[in-house]
């Protein structure tokens, strides 16, 4: 379908109609579970009243419910799942490979190793999980990046390597765990699944303030990323600095990744599934960025929604709904990939 060119001031830009009404779509989407997620409570509220609430308006105490008590849960999972969404699509873009994600080749994985050791030996505890998130993940992708390295990088190397390491990561998780406290292993589990059920402001904040910075900055280079898709020859014929751009891609989806897992835990699958999604219902050669992170944002409020709607006695952690239903997303990408003959 021919694009739409639109200008803003002395700012032009070329938009499929189909990509941008799938992300108005699912932005409409992500914003009614974001509200429906603020209703559920002891205090029962309304829709209106919680959108009410969001501009300000309506009964006093609804505002307090709703900003004070429910708004760090709902905004944990909808800039947790943008992150993850983003990540996932940088990952599989320069990988070239739609089984690549960070909970898949090790990014994640290093995150949960860092704060687990953080917690159980008190090795820079006192950073909290933001830091020491942040510390993890871009450690084990600085690992990637240098075993990878053989006169560059390839997506292929990525992959195989990160792999690799995630399995180290996990096995030294596993250690540490066997050797905690028990009041320390059951403070890090329910983290270790994926979990927004206690998030306050202290969660929420810091997110808010990283997402502030790395979104921009990763749509800025998103140039960059359509031309590594095409393959390192096209994109250097383009002019396009293969090894700088992968490496920043690289940093920019890992400080995304590390937010978005300190704040939550290493939710499984969300930046595995919501690029593919928004790259199927848009119709795009390639994960777009700004609907994968907005897929992202739909699909872990919903998996957060389903199971307090279903069952509101049970606290069940959103990783755990996000592994059922994507474990069968993923088997299916895997049988899709062996029948194409590749990886991707």
């Amino acid at each position: 379908m021919t694009a739409l060119a639109i200008r803003v001031g002395g700012v032009s830009a070329r938009v499929r109609p189909r990509l941008l009404g799938t992300a108005l779509v699912l932005a409409a989407a992500a914003f009614l579970l974001f509200c429906l997620g603020m209703t559920i409570g002891d205090y029962d509220l309304s829709v209106a009243k919680v959108v009410a609430a969001l501009f300000s308006q309506g009964d006093y105490y609804d505002r307090v419910v709703v900003y004070d008590w429910r708004m760090p849960r709902a905004l944990c999972g909808l800039f947790v799942g943008l992150a993850f969404g983003m990540s996932g699509a940088i990952f599989q873009t320069i990988t070239r490979n739609p089984l690549a994600s960070p909970d898949v080749i090790g990014v994640s994985a290093g995150a949960t190793t860092a704060v687990v050791g953080g917690i159980v030996l008190g090795i820079g505890a006192g950073l909290g999980t933001q830091t020491l998130g942040l510390v993890g993940a871009l450690g084990s992708a600085l690992l990637i990046y240098v075993l990878a390295w053989q006169r560059g990088t390839t997506g292929y190397r990525i992959v195989l390597v990160g792999i690799g390491v995630s399995w180290a990561c996990t096995s030294a998780t596993s250690y540490l765990l066997a050797h905690a406290k028990l009041y320390e292993a059951q403070q890090v589990v329910g983290w270790m699944v994926g979990n927004l059920n206690d998030s306050t402001w202290a969660q929420a904040t810091p997110l808010l303030i990283a997402m502030s910075v790395l979104v921009p900055v990763t749509l800025a280079m998103s140039g960059w990323l359509r031309e590594l898709h095409l393959g390192d020859d096209v994109a250097i014929g383009l002019g396009t600095p293969v090894q700088v751009a992968r490496l920043t891609l690289l940093i920019a989806g890992v400080g995304l990744v590390a937010f978005g897992t300190a704040a939550a835990g290493p939710v499984a699958f969300v930046a595995l599934a919501a690029p593919q999604i928004a790259k199927r219902v848009a119709g795009t050669p390639v994960p777009p960025l700004v609907t994968s992170g907005i897929c992202g944002a739909a699909v872990l409020l919903g998996s957060d929604l389903l199971p307090r709607v279903l069952m509101p006695d049970w606290q069940i952690p959103v990783g755990v709904v996000t592994g059922v239903l994507g474990a069968p997303f993923l088997l299916w990408l895997l049988a899709r990939a062996n029948r194409a003959g590749s990886g991707g």
